[in-house]
C-alpha cells in the first residue's frame, strides 16, 4: 500500500514512490513534495504588501474579491477594472483606487454621491460633514447668530420660540434637497430608530441608538455608538485605507484586505 502511494517529481514531473528521496528518472530532490492526492487549491494569487476589495453580499457575506495588485485601480459604473454597470447611483469613473509611497489610499474621481469610509469609534468633523446611518444621508451645518434686531419699523418678528444652538442636522433626500432638520440641546444631537433626538422608526439598518454629533472641547465630532450596521463618513479627495476598512460607494459595501 505504501509503493502505491505515488508523489511527482517537481522537476520532470515523473511518479515517485513514497520514501524516496530523490527522483530516479532526474536526480531532484522530492522532500516535502506532496503527493498527487494532496490537491493544491489554485486561484488568483495576493501579492505580498498588497491589497484586495471584498464586495460584501447581503447578511454579511463575501462575494467576489477584487485584486489591487497594479498601481491604479479605477471603479465606476463604466470605466475601469472595477465595474458595477447595474448602480445608477455610481459615477462612470467613480473612485481610483492607488499606491502612493507603498501606503493604498482611495481618491474621489469627482464622483457625483462620494466616498464613503465606515467609522471606527469616533472622527472630528467639520462644516459641511457628511455621514451616512442605515439609509439615511446627513450633512452637519453650524449656526450663524440669530438676528434679534427689530424690523425698520421698530417691530419685532413674532415666531415660535427657540432655544441657542450651535449645529444642526440635515437629512439630505435623494435628489439633493433638504428634508428632516434638527437643531442641537445642549451641544449634542443622538440619531436612530427611537429614542433620540433624530429617529427613523422605518429604517430597518438604523439601530435604536446609532450615530451621535456633539461638540466637545470647540470641535465637532462624531462618534458611532456601537451601530449594528455602522456608521460612514464622505471624503473630502483622497483618504488612506488600512487593513479592516470599510467602504461604501453607490450602493456597494466593499471590505479592505491587506498582506
Amino acid at each position: 500500500m505504501e509503493q502505491a502511494r505515488h508523489f511527482i517529481c517537481p522537476s520532470c514531473y515523473s511518479p515517485m514512490p513514497g520514501g524516496h528521496k530523490f527522483c530516479g528518472k532526474c536526480g531532484t530532490s522530492v522532500e516535502g513534495v506532496p503527493s498527487e492526492s494532496e490537491a493544491k487549491y489554485f486561484g488568483d494569487m495576493q501579492a505580498p504588501g498588497k491589497a484586495k476589495l471584498i464586495l460584501i453580499k447581503g447578511e454579511g457575506m463575501d462575494g467576489i474579491s477584487y485584486h489591487l495588485n497594479s498601481n491604479e485601480h479605477v471603479a465606476g459604473r463604466t470605466d475601469g477594472p472595477i465595474l458595477f454597470t447595474e448602480d445608477k447611483w455610481l459615477s462612470p469613473r467613480h473612485a481610483n483606487f492607488i499606491y502612493d509611497d507603498g501606503k493604498l489610499k482611495v481618491k474621489d474621481e469627482g464622483s457625483v454621491n462620494g466616498v464613503f469610509i465606515g467609522l471606527k469609534g469616533t472622527t472630528e468633523a467639520t462644516p459641511g460633514f457628511t455621514f451616512l446611518a442605515g439609509e439615511q444621508v446627513f450633512r452637519i451645518d453650524t449656526i450663524e447668530p440669530y438676528n434679534d434686531d427689530a424690523e425698520p419699523d421698530g417691530t419685532f418678528f413674532f415666531a415660535s420660540p427657540r432655544t441657542d444652538s450651535s449645529f444642526r442636522l440635515v437629512q439630505i433626500l435623494e435628489g439633493g434637497g433638504d428634508g428632516m432638520v434638527v437643531h442641537s440641546r445642549d451641544n449634542v444631537i443622538t440619531l436612530g430608530r427611537e429614542g433620540c433626538d433624530m429617529n427613523f422608526p422605518n429604517d430597518p439598518y438604523i439601530s435604536g441608538n446609532h450615530v451621535k454629533v456633539e461638540i466637545v472641547e470647540e470641535k465637532l465630532m462624531l462618534t458611532d455608538l456601537d451601530s449594528k450596521n455602522g456608521t460612514f463618513f464622505k471624503i473630502e479627495d483622497e483618504y488612506e485605507l488600512v487593513h479592516g476598512n470599510y467602504i461604501f460607494m453607490g450602493r456597494q459595501l466593499l471590505r479592505v484586505e491587506i498582506t
